[in-house]
């Protein structure tokens, strides 16, 4: 991936990607300020917590109840007796030790119907045993990949591309359950790392959550097109049909730098792909975005206003639909309350950039160990050797 990453210039991330480098051994020279848990839980993988940050501002029960009771839950992804899910520990009880979770965020286009959708967010969450550290790892989703069978779908394996395995389990009327079912499946057995929750979030969902919070801030680092927007006598709008290979004359620039952008603009510059590096730009720009949701999310403005805390839990639950193991999702989010006091690393996977395989996108070797390193728990030791794996600070970042 490119250097240079929106919203990641700031001290946090430069002294945890210090600390990641140096094994996470030694005390950091200064104290900082932290994003709340439910803060960090959104821009990972979409759960929010207002627990702990902000229970003294309304009350526990308001907050937990806010995000919970729009959650759908389903215990068919994790404990199917043919899925992937981490069988060493018993359903309904948090892992003691290190987890890894899954999400996978779908794309979505308006007027689609349930079976229609691709998984073109696919992102492993791994935290470390003492649920006090977060490693973001992103799945590039033309990775061509063995897409395993299953008996009681009736499908049969297959070589595609691993964003395809949401959409064949969720056909036929099995929806989001057989989609995540099958998607966990296929990231298992590409990655050998063994899931503890998986979570499902639509994409266009974060626009509620953005939109709640009053955009974000971002930055650019190189000039780009969207190929969702055009400008029409002054005035941004939705370009249906439009050409995803060629900018019109008339096309949405997003231009180098860092300023404030509306909901519907970041969630967008999210989801650009066709810049020079493809979907690696389109991963970088998504760990862009859900820290800059922790970063705004962690501010007195948000912090300081109740309504809007409610307003964004909401949104965030009805964008939602999680498996955690048998595990009340209540239980789920204060077992890592200790993510509270860490950082969010994002990695690159294949340098951050192409990798050919047989018939498409692949895995490099070091991105192979990088799998085994999360699955030993051992991404610390891991990244101190290979720091390049490592999404780096930029100037644009810092600006």
């Amino acid at each position: 991936m490119p250097v240079q990453s929106a919203t990641m210039g700031d001290r946090d991330a430069r002294q945890g990607q210090r600390q990641t480098r140096n094994g996470g051994a030694g005390k950091r020279k200064s104290k900082r300020h932290k994003a709340p848990l439910w803060a960090k839980l959104l821009t990972t993988f979409g759960v929010v917590l207002a627990i702990i940050a902000v229970s003294g501002l309304v009350g526990v029960k308001y907050f937990l109840g806010k995000l919970t009771s729009n959650i759908q839950t389903t215990s068919s992804v994790l404990d199917s007796g043919s899925n992937s899910g981490n069988k060493s520990v018993k359903a309904g009880k948090l892992p003691e030790g290190a987890m890894n979770l899954l999400m996978l965020g779908l794309d979505t286009r308006t007027g689609w119907g349930e079976g229609e959708s691709r998984s073109d967010t696919i992102l492993m969450l791994h935290i470390n045993a003492k649920h006090d550290q977060a490693y973001m790892i992103s799945i590039p989703r033309d990775t061509v990949a063995r897409i395993p069978g299953d008996a009681s779908m009736g499908l049969n394996p297959q070589t595609n591309k691993i964003n395809s395995a949401y959409f064949f389990g969720s056909q036929n009327g099995r929806g989001w359950q057989g989609g995540a079912k099958l998607a966990t499946k296929a990231v298992n057995e590409l990655t050998g790392v063994k899931f503890d929750g998986v979570v499902i979030i639509d994409f266009n969902g974060f626009k509620g959550i953005l939109e709640a919070m009053g955009g974000v801030r971002l930055c650019v680092d190189k000039r780009m097109w969207s190929s969702h927007y055009i400008v029409k006598n002054g005035k941004v709008e939705y370009a249906e049909g439009a050409d995803p290979k060629s900018p019109p004359r008339n096309a949405f620039w997003y231009e180098k730098g860092c300023r404030n952008m509306a909901p519907w603009e970041a969630l967008e510059f999210s989801r650009i792909r066709h810049s020079s590096n493809g979907d690696y730009d389109r991963q970088r720009h998504q760990q862009q975005l859900l820290r800059a949701m922790a970063k705004k999310a962690s501010s007195s403005g948000v912090m300081g206003n109740p309504a809007r805390v409610s307003r964004i839990l909401d949104a965030a639950g009805k964008s939602l639909k999680m498996d955690t193991h048998q595990v009340p999702v209540e239980n789920f989010i204060f077992g890592l309350k200790g993510l509270a006091a860490g950082d969010l690393i994002p990695i690159k996977t294949n340098g951050g950039t192409f990798a050919a395989g047989d018939g498409g996108e692949g895995i490099t070797d070091e991105t192979r160990k990088l799998f085994e390193a999360t699955t030993a728990d051992k991404l610390p030791e891991f990244l101190s050797r290979h720091p390049e794996m490592l999404i780096n600070d930029g100037p644009a970042a810092a600006s």
